[in-house]
């Protein structure tokens, strides 16, 4: 069966490409099915939208997963320096939490 969703949001995609959110549902979307498609558009995400902070926790997860460790711990210290630039501090400690487990897991 088509995924309607994936469909619907390449759709958006292709109408404004330039809008980050249009991006990151896309990456979210292919973590399910497609690494490397998710993998392309966290890429476009962290070189095209550097600002666009809800990118750095699921890109620094799936870049860990992916045992790209040196990527992941550099998109976590980015996306930490950047929440504190935002004054977001909920998703500063998210993802300092993150980074953090990340680190302990290469230490296990």
């Amino acid at each position: 069966m088509e995924n309607s969703l994936l469909q619907n949001l390449i759709t958006f995609y292709e109408e404004d490409p330039n809008d980050p959110f249009n991006i990151y549902a896309l990456a979210l979307e292919y973590l399910k099915s497609d690494s490397g498609q998710a993998e392309k558009y966290f890429d476009i995400l962290l070189t095209e939208h550097p600002d666009y902070l809800a990118t750095y926790y699921p890109a620094g997860a799936f870049f860990a997963e992916l045992e790209k460790v040196e990527k992941a711990e550099l998109i976590y210290q980015k996306g930490i320096d950047l929440a504190l630039l935002k004054n977001n501090s909920k998703t500063h400690q998210e993802l300092l939490r993150a980074y953090r487990s990340f680190l302990d897991e290469l230490d296990d």
